[in-house]
């Protein structure tokens, strides 16, 4: 086998100073799997340099990343670049959060956990009476008249 034959199937040897976005946030672990890597491009919750990206846009050293996942929304700087997926500790060598999304994230996590704590939960499962109170109110009865 020749270099052109181990490139077409993918074995990564090659030239690697441009890889393709989505096989990158695969590789990098910031996506599960390459499906949902592409899923996210096309939705718009990635940007690259600054502009909206094609799941193909080819990415080199130095780029920089804005991707949303859930209620995080992180920017990363391209490190390194690899096709292949690997452990934790050497995904996370491929890139660098900046220091002001990492401040946000942290403070957004922050914000959530407190408004978690906030609310009071019921000590138990509503009983018959108040399940049906519940059911009266959402109908737009009014409860205690009803009982």
């Amino acid at each position: 086998m020749n270099g052109d034959d181990d490139h077409a199937a993918g074995t990564g040897s090659g030239d690697r100073s441009r890889i393709r976005l989505d096989k990158w946030l695969w590789a990098a672990r910031l996506f599960k799997t390459r499906a949902k890597a592409k899923d996210a491009i096309t939705g718009g919750k990635v940007q690259a340099d600054g502009q909206r990206a094609k799941p193909a846009k080819e990415i080199t050293v130095g780029s920089m990343l804005r991707l949303r996942r859930g209620d995080d929304e992180l920017t990363v700087e391209v490190l390194a670049l690899s096709d292949q997926r690997r452990g934790a500790p050497e995904a996370a060598l491929l890139y660098r959060e900046t220091d002001d999304s990492l401040a946000a994230r942290t403070g957004a996590a922050a914000r959530r956990r407190a408004q978690r704590d906030a609310v009071q939960l019921p000590g138990s499962r509503p009983d018959r009476r108040d399940r049906r109170t519940l059911e009266r109110i959402k109908r737009g009865d009014n409860p205690i008249t009803n009982e």
